[in-house]
């Protein structure tokens, strides 16, 4: 009898280790998060760019990429405590965050 284990996903992953066309097929899906009209179709998009990079989809459905402009690649939980907000938005408009890794590293310029 053969064991099968399931592949766990990363909670986080670099944008710029990804190749062009994902980078691509993840901005295009952001950019329709950013107008969707609901919550349902928030989430499902959320959903499909998690699965698109290979990160874990965390509880709050919500993902960015990083904003900080040290250029940095993550793609992270938008709800970590340690995340920044660089800049608020309502309704379904994505807000820019910075990463914890940056907010860490930038706290004196953030």
């Amino acid at each position: 009898m053969a064991v099968i284990t399931h592949a766990h996903t990363r909670p986080e992953t670099d944008y710029y280790a990804l190749p062009a066309t994902l980078q691509d097929a993840f901005d295009e899906l952001m950019e329709q998060a950013d107008q969707a009209g609901t919550t349902d179709h928030f989430l499902t998009l959320m959903a499909r760019a998690a699965s698109l990079t290979g990160i874990r989809l965390p509880a709050s459905g919500d993902i960015r990429r990083c904003a900080c402009s040290c250029i940095c690649g993550c793609i992270f939980d938008a709800e970590d405590p340690d995340a920044h907000v660089i800049e608020w938005t309502d309704g379904y408009n994505l807000g820019r965050l910075q990463c914890p890794t940056c907010h860490d590293r930038h706290s004196e310029t953030a």
